[in-house]
């Protein structure tokens, strides 16, 4: 069985929250109280990430299937599912697998050309060395706005609105995450599922126009273009995790799926 680091909180359909890479199931912070209102919501963290013990080989493809493994032993069939960036792209897995009840993705990964999924890669991993070289100054770099926007604005669409706590935590998660470098890697051989496994479910794939890291302006359209039954929605002033950017427009893409 494989067991993962998780949050559970509220009641009605099951609702799995999948983070990104470098990232823990703390990121949906901003948008769980609203939805715990409607759905049993599972915020997990994957191998190797947050609380959560690594794999002995690490790709997105293995850490989709720890996820599935994790809720066949927990009991969570058919659920909605949600995911951010890699999470993104493992939910539309477990889409395809015929796992989901919907599947609603936050700047996936996997819409990427070449050019692209180095630009991801490559910037993620300096952002990691840079981190690391900062590290006793994390504190302080991040306390006041300009630090905080220098050094978020991968992530966040407005990194100095983001508190100072939050910020600190976000790059502790990052260098905690002993899975980070080989799931990196692993996006490498990533390919997207076919797009006739999802059959019938609804499908959303969001995309803040502030995205920088998968960037927007090319990435959503490649989307619209391989996944043209999906519902697509541009999240106006947010970024590549938007959570923090707008979390009622979040919130509601999700709810909207028990309509």
């Amino acid at each position: 069985m494989t067991k993962l680091n998780h949050h559970r909180a509220g009641s009605g359909d099951p609702l799995v929250l999948v983070h990104g890479v470098g990232s823990r199931w703390q990121v949906w912070e901003p948008i769980i109280p609203t939805l715990a209102e409607s759905f049993d919501v599972i915020a997990v963290d994957l191998p190797g990430f947050g609380g959560s013990e690594p794999l002995t080989n690490t790709t997105v493809t293995t850490l989709a299937d720890a996820l599935v493994d994790f809720l066949a032993a927990e009991g969570i069939e058919n659920p909605h599912l949600a995911g951010n960036s890699m999470g993104g792209g493992i939910v539309l897995d477990l889409a395809a697998r015929g796992l989901a009840r919907s599947a609603t993705a936050y700047s996936p990964i996997g819409f990427w050309d070449t050019a692209g999924r180095v630009w991801c890669q490559q910037a993620l991993g300096r952002a990691k060395q840079l981190t690391k070289v900062l590290h006793p100054a994390v504190g302080t770099l991040l306390g006041n706005t300009v630090g905080r926007s220098t050094f978020l604005g991968l992530v966040f669409g407005k990194p100095w609105a983001v508190e100072p706590q939050v910020a600190v935590d976000t790059v502790e998660g990052l260098l905690g995450a002993t899975g980070f470098d080989a799931a990196l890697a692993s996006f490498t051989g990533y390919r997207l599922p076919d797009r006739t496994a999802f059959g019938d479910i609804p499908i959303t794939i969001a995309w803040g126009n502030r995205d920088i890291l998968l960037t927007y302006a090319t990435q959503s359209r490649r989307a619209r273009a391989e996944l043209p039954g999906a519902r697509h929605v541009t999240l106006h002033g947010s970024g590549h995790t938007p959570f923090y950017d707008d979390p009622a427009g979040c919130a509601r893409l999700l709810l909207d799926q028990l309509g």
